[in-house]
């Protein structure tokens, strides 16, 4: 289970987060306290955990975690929003140029890898319900839609929600204001992004909306990976 923008600090959570029984739980902090941070929670404690992206503007919010299992590496990611204003923007465009070169990496070390986290992008016009109104703003500008082409595309990563559902309004964030969740005006911007090895491991995808936990849904994907992990 990866989750991100924990907002908090190991030393400010309580035992049963920190130390749940029968699963093995890490953390990557921001240093500043409340804002953004990653975790991970397994039923198998991994054979290394890496913690940050090797670069300090990423590292010091929080933004990476991973976790390998044999032959997979399992990544909570979160990346940087831009809708605050221009300077968070130029953040968020600098971390995607960055972020390409350990893409590039990934593709060539012989692993497979599951990037599971909030990209803050919605790639394409189906993955938001007001996309024209949305056509200059952070998570649906056309340079962030050209990155997410080129993550799909030139890269070959697979989008591992989209093997199994192609429909619209299929959606894991919502605002907070004008009853956005109710009437179900939002943006797909969490993904679990997959080496194309693992297309064929995707058995299940579905968001979780019987309860509503944030202005998140959890993205649950079930995937057939005894091969992988029996390496």
């Amino acid at each position: 289970m990866c989750l991100q923008e924990t907002r908090a600090q190991v030393g400010q959570l309580d035992p049963v987060l920190l130390h749940p029984r029968r699963q093995y739980a890490y953390f990557n902090d921001a240093e500043k306290k409340g804002y953004a941070g990653v975790a991970l929670y397994s039923r198998r404690q991994p054979d290394r955990v890496v913690r940050g992206l090797g670069w300090a503007s990423a590292d010091r919010e929080g933004r990476y975690l991973q976790a390998d299992f044999g032959d997979l590496s399992v990544a909570s990611i979160y990346l940087p929003s831009g809708s605050s204003g221009a300077e968070r923007q130029a953040v968020k465009f600098d971390f995607l140029q960055r972020m390409r070169k350990p893409l590039q990496q990934l593709r060539r070390d012989g692993r497979s890898y599951m990037l599971c986290g909030d990209w803050n992008i919605a790639h394409q016009q189906r993955d938001l319900e007001n996309w024209r109104g949305n056509r200059n703003n952070s998570g649906f500008l056309p340079e962030e839609r050209a990155w997410m082409d080129w993550l799909y595309g030139e890269l070959g990563l697979v989008d591992a929600f989209r093997v199994l559902n192609q429909e619209h309004g299929q959606y894991t964030w919502w605002s907070n204001r004008g009853r956005a969740w109710d009437k179900n005006v939002g943006w797909r911007i969490d993904y679990q992004v997959i080496t194309p090895d693992l297309r064929e491991c995707v058995r299940k995808v579905s968001i979780y909306k019987r309860q509503r936990f944030s202005d998140h849904a959890p993205l649950i994907i079930d995937y057939d990976c005894d091969a992988l992990f029996s390496r």
